[in-house]
């Protein structure tokens, strides 16, 4: 009796190693190149930015929140897909190692994912203490505000508009309060970056605060100062 018999070469690549390993070898090869990457790409996230700086201002002010915090929570950008390389129909990856790939890959992805959305930690007692005196500040701010004569720039600080009907024996007291407010400013985005570990966000920080306090002097008819340096009544 004959048996047929299948030649060595059709199992076997060159060099001795088998299609299955080589695929195999190069699964892992990917698995680890793609862990590397994800795990080290957090990028700044903007939606809890937002959120966080509705919540700084609202406190700052001693507003509600129903206007800005509402727009920056519909900012929000919806969540990525993670690869669908798990949900491969049996048989065409072939073996357990591939599907245990999908599954290595499916897991990084949410997790890099969530570390550039999670929200922000606002809630040290450097950045609480920041607060509380721009707080209590901006009791003596308010009324420049509402008249015109300080308004929001673009920068996120505070600028002097027009002081025409500050009585004179009263503008450098509103010069020293908008210096003093500016550096808890400045301060605060230094802060925020610094307690969530990230030094290199602070100009994203600076950017999403001027955006929020912009639209927060918009809904409370305030002037801001646009990116081309042109005064606007909100």
């Amino acid at each position: 009796m004959r048996f047929a018999t299948c030649p060595a070469s059709a199992e076997r690549a060159p060099g001795g190693a088998s299609p299955r390993a080589l695929r195999m070898a190069w699964i892992l090869a990917a698995v680890g190149l793609l862990a590397g990457c994800v795990t080290v790409n957090v990028y700044f996230p903007a939606a809890a930015a937002q959120k966080a700086a509705d919540k700084i201002i609202n406190a700052v002010t001693g507003s509600s929140g129903n206007g800005a915090g509402q727009a920056g929570s519909a900012q929000k950008a919806p969540a990525s897909q993670p690869p669908m390389a798990a949900n491969a129909p049996p048989g065409h990856s072939g073996s357990l190692l591939a599907r245990l790939a999908g599954r290595i890959v499916t897991a990084l992805v949410p997790v890099a994912h969530a570390a550039g959305q999670a929200d922000l930690d606002i809630s040290t007692p450097q950045i609480r203490a920041i607060i509380a005196d721009m707080h209590q500040r901006f009791a003596q701010l308010k009324p420049y505000f509402q008249s015109g004569v300080i308004g929001i720039t673009s920068e996120g600080i505070i600028a002097v508009r027009d002081q025409s009907t500050v009585p004179l024996m009263q503008r450098a007291r509103l010069a020293q309060l908008v210096a003093q407010q500016n550096r808890d400013l400045s301060d605060l985005y230094t802060q925020i970056a610094d307690a969530n570990g990230h030094p290199e966000w602070v100009n994203n920080i600076r950017t999403t605060f001027a955006g929020r306090w912009i639209a927060h002097a918009k809904q409370n008819g305030w002037y801001y100062r646009n990116g081309s340096g042109t005064w606007v009544k909100g």
